[in-house]
């Protein structure tokens, strides 16, 4: 690390404290030819990950987009935020130890919808109607159909 005021690189660390709800490290640094302090912080650096959408088109991943898409499911149900925010960590943790670069919209959704499956059944069946764009009211109750003959085999 460089020093502010006189640009010798050697430094040594005096403090070290975790910032940022644990995802940023902030050192107190004191350069060892000018004896001046300054503070640096080190970050985490995360690799992009674009999403390719149903059109070809690719954009960055962006996990607000997937709580925004629970909590429209999940609006007037009795699921606790924290819960949404759980799902939205653990759907950010599976693309992201996926170590691929690319993603398709198409997998992201099946995950949401996996785990909206155990949160709430009503806030699946919503996200479920949007995202697979049921055409008619058969395509609609196929699902439901499916829903209840994998729940009557689990009882």
């Amino acid at each position: 690390m460089r020093c502010l005021y006189c640009n010798c690189t050697e430094s040594k660390v005096i403090d070290s404290r975790s910032a940022d709800d644990d995802r940023t490290i902030r050192r107190r640094r004191e350069c060892i030819n000018c004896g001046k302090r300054f503070t640096t912080y080190e970050t985490i650096e995360v690799a992009p990950i674009l999403v390719v959408k149903s059109d070809g088109n690719r954009q960055s991943f962006d996990p607000g987009k997937i709580k925004r898409g629970i909590i429209k499911a999940c609006e007037k149900r009795p699921v606790p935020l924290e819960k949404i925010d759980a799902l939205v960590d653990e759907i950010s943790k599976q693309v992201y130890n996926s170590m691929e670069q690319e993603i398709s919209s198409k997998a992201i959704g099946e995950m949401v919808m996996e785990g909206l499956k155990k949160l709430d059944e009503v806030a699946y069946v919503r996200y479920a109607s949007v995202y697979r764009s049921f055409k008619d009211i058969s395509s609609f109750m196929a699902e439901l159909q499916s829903m209840m003959e994998k729940k009557e085999s689990e009882n």
